[in-house]
């Protein structure tokens, strides 16, 4: 008997999966835990093994296509097996379900007539779109009333500027339409200004589940956010002597700002929290996510434990899922269960910004840039480094104040990070 397999649940928030490769053709041999396709899902690519041993009787979904889950993706045999009742039956059986959810036909309203006075036009090239709705434009200066000219023609020369009556017509009777306007004098319609074009560009699944998922947490977590400024001075300093002398692996900012986060949230358990509805779930261990941009959109792989990791490790870490990320090669343990988020647009020169909660977490932390500022130390105003960091948080589960003593712990972690660089912490 041949047995479906279907589009799979490859991550928690995968509603659609798009095959990026088949290793396998239709009549090609298949044993059970061999790799037939890749699947690109709104998180990565990834390998998809056989359940089942057999022949490859019929493929469902065409290299660069994409389909629900649970949809057929392939069905494996024996070979010269006849599949098309499975087809028959699968296609009745999405039929059956559309004809449940249909409403009852609404009452066709009256046509109404259309206006003669306007006549729309889309003008239409590969990617690249001219869409207008012309109406009866005003009287023309240049254009006696018996001239025959198409509204769009009209209009393309009234942006130009044109003289219609040196414009000589060459449509139906003489009528002048976009060709005469656009070759007059030599005239080129790349060359006309203040013609509204767009590009369409497709939707990625990662793009898609992007969209819904910050749209459902900014619009049912109630935000706010609290900034801080931090004095980076001694963070630099430490940072400096770290990398010329103790640490076999290049320590980042960023790094510190995870290591700090880390130790920050085990003395306050309300901010590692996440709203359950009916209760609040404290996280006792501390999973970091660290946003990761990618050309698709954005990745959240996890340093998980980070409060038990050394600076080191955490560089490491984030290296390692940062080429994955890029590679399209995280895998599901990489980027689900964390516990509070960082996102760090500093490096692109971002001053501050605030970053939407990326749920379950109950907080994220938007991280600036250093600059360099004139500063008041001992009474004298001498330059400073300094670094802006916003908390966002869900007001559900943080208050103000829980939210203003985690900054005020994770500010000065920051800015002593003798605290951080115990033997064990390097």
């Amino acid at each position: 008997m041949a047995e479906i397999i279907r589009m799979p649940k490859l991550s928690d928030t995968m509603v659609e999966g798009v095959v990026a490769e088949w290793h396998k053709k239709i009549g090609d041999s298949v044993e059970e835990g061999e790799l037939i396709a890749e699947i690109e899902t709104d998180k990565a690519t990834m390998e998809f093994e056989s359940f089942f041993d057999g022949v490859l009787l019929h493929i469902g979904v065409e290299k660069g296509k994409g389909a629900p889950v649970n949809d057929i993706l392939a069905i494996i045999g024996e070979k010269g097996e006849d599949v098309s009742g499975i087809l028959k039956d699968e296609a009745n059986g999405a039929n059956t379900k559309t004809e449940e959810k249909k409403e009852e036909p609404k009452k066709e309203e009256p046509k109404k007539e259309e206006p003669k006075n306007e006549t729309p036009k889309v003008v239409a090239a590969p990617k690249k779109v001219v869409t207008e709705v012309t109406k009866s434009q005003p009287s023309y200066s240049d254009a006696s009333s018996d001239m025959k000219i198409s509204p769009l023609a009209k209009k393309l020369a009234m942006d130009k500027g044109l003289n219609l009556s040196q414009i000589k017509g060459t449509g139906e009777g003489g009528r002048i339409v976009k060709r005469d306007v656009d070759n007059f004098k030599g005239g080129n319609s790349a060359n006309f200004v203040n013609r509204e074009t767009y590009t369409e560009v497709p939707v990625s699944q990662m793009r898609k589940t992007i969209a819904r998922r910050l749209g459902e947490s900014k619009f049912t977590a109630p935000h706010f956010y609290l900034t801080v400024a931090i004095d980076m001075d001694n963070a630099m300093a430490a940072r400096a002597a770290i990398n010329k002398s103790i640490a076999p692996n290049k320590v980042s900012f960023n790094d510190l700002v995870i290591k700090s986060c880390a130790t920050a949230l085990k003395q306050h358990p309300t901010i590692n929290s996440a709203w359950m509805g009916d209760t609040i779930r404290q996280n006792e261990h501390v999973n970091i996510g660290v946003a990761v941009s990618v050309e698709d959109g954005l990745l959240v792989p996890v340093v998980r434990f980070a409060d038990g990791k050394t600076l080191t490790q955490i560089s490491k870490e984030v290296r390692e899922f940062a080429k994955k990320a890029k590679d399209k090669k995280l895998q599901p343990q990489d980027w689900e269960g964390n516990t509070f988020t960082i996102s760090n647009l500093g490096m692109f020169g971002i001053e501050e910004f605030t970053a939407i909660i990326n749920t379950p977490d109950s907080c994220i932390l938007a991280i600036g840039g250093i600059n360099q500022v004139p500063v008041v130390k001992n009474g004298e105003v001498v330059p400073g480094n300094i670094m802006k960091v916003t908390l966002s948080c869900d007001h559900r589960v943080v208050d103000g104040v829980a939210g203003s003593q985690f900054l005020n712990t994770f500010k000065n972690l920051m800015e002593n990070p003798v605290l951080l660089l115990g033997a064990y912490n390097i």
